[in-house]
């Protein structure tokens, strides 16, 4: 049975986020992992002249890609996080959107030769609403690329989630896990050509890999 969202306080926790999350510092970089310099590049988007990043977060890879030429656009439910990144990151032309994903995907009907997360949206979104508008947005041949932490073995479908330790305001989100086939089968079922996920290893033995799927719209 789906679960219900309450937009308002996930909004909350992630202006939250945002407060600790958000570097001044920061340069613009593009990493698919949670280890720096680990793993592929934006290779996996192909030569996309569009793209657009759902979950942006504090904007480091979409800067990086409208560095290149790309329009990119991203778009985050954090109003905190999208004022800093627009601020910051306004002199590489990257755009970014306040919008709840779902609605933002169902409202607008511009296309994008790519569309990406990088423990995004993609984790904290109901695959079963998100894929389908994700299909929809993409041009012919686009892309979708998403990268998050592999399911916990035997802990799958929406998982509940506390912000920070477990004392003080309760604010929670709910992420999706399942296993690589799983995700392979909810792709196709929504309309992708082909679907490819995998776990790729960390670059320290025993640590947490990532999972990374990459799906191709017809």
């Amino acid at each position: 049975m789906p679960v219900e969202h309450d937009i308002v306080a996930e909004t909350e926790l992630w202006d939250t986020y945002a407060a600790s999350a958000f570097k001044d510092d920061a340069e613009p970089d593009f990493c698919w992992t949670q280890y720096a310099g680990h793993g592929p590049g934006p290779d996996l988007l192909g030569n996309p002249r569009s793209v657009l990043e759902i979950g942006c977060g504090t904007g480091r890879a979409l800067a990086c890609l409208a560095q290149r030429d790309i329009a990119a656009t991203g778009v985050d439910l954090s109003p905190v996080m999208v004022g800093k990144s627009a601020t910051k990151w306004a002199e590489t032309g990257a755009r970014f959107v306040c919008s709840e994903v779902l609605d933002y995907l169902s409202e607008h009907e511009a296309g994008y030769d790519a569309v990406y997360s990088i423990f995004g949206a993609a984790w904290f979104t109901d695959p079963s609403r998100l894929f389908p508008l994700v299909r929809r947005r993409l041009n012919p041949g686009g892309v979708f690329v998403f990268s998050q932490p592999p399911a916990i073995p035997g802990a799958y479908g929406p998982q509940g989630m506390y912000k920070g330790g477990f004392a003080g305001k309760a604010m929670f989100t709910y992420r999706y896990s399942y296993r690589p086939a799983v995700w392979e089968r909810l792709l196709t079922r929504a309309g992708f050509g082909t679907a490819e996920a995998e776990v790729l290893d960390a670059p320290h033995a025993g640590h947490i890999g990532t999972l990374l799927v990459r799906a191709v719209a017809p």
